[in-house]
């Protein structure tokens, strides 16, 4: 698979995609303060959060490109 020539730059979200980009980082958040709650502290509880911060940036990044990096102009979701 290659990748677009826009893959790496800057793509600022549609109003639907940063409506949709909330919801996830509300999403994240909630399950971040579960883990944070029921985890013990140490190695493991640092790496889940690091790991779902890891995610939600990822999510992010979903919500506004194609597989092949392309940009979603469309709006979220974008039919396909």
């Amino acid at each position: 698979m290659s990748l677009h020539g826009e893959t790496f730059q800057y793509l600022r979200p549609t109003q639907d995609q940063m409506e949709a980009m909330q919801k996830l980082r509300d999403a994240a958040q909630k399950y971040a303060e579960a883990l944070d709650e029921l985890l013990a502290d140490g190695a493991d509880k640092t790496y889940t959060l690091r790991k779902l911060r890891e995610v939600a940036m990822w999510a992010n990044v979903a919500v506004t490109r194609h597989q092949d990096g392309t940009p979603r102009t469309d709006g979220y979701p974008s039919p396909e």
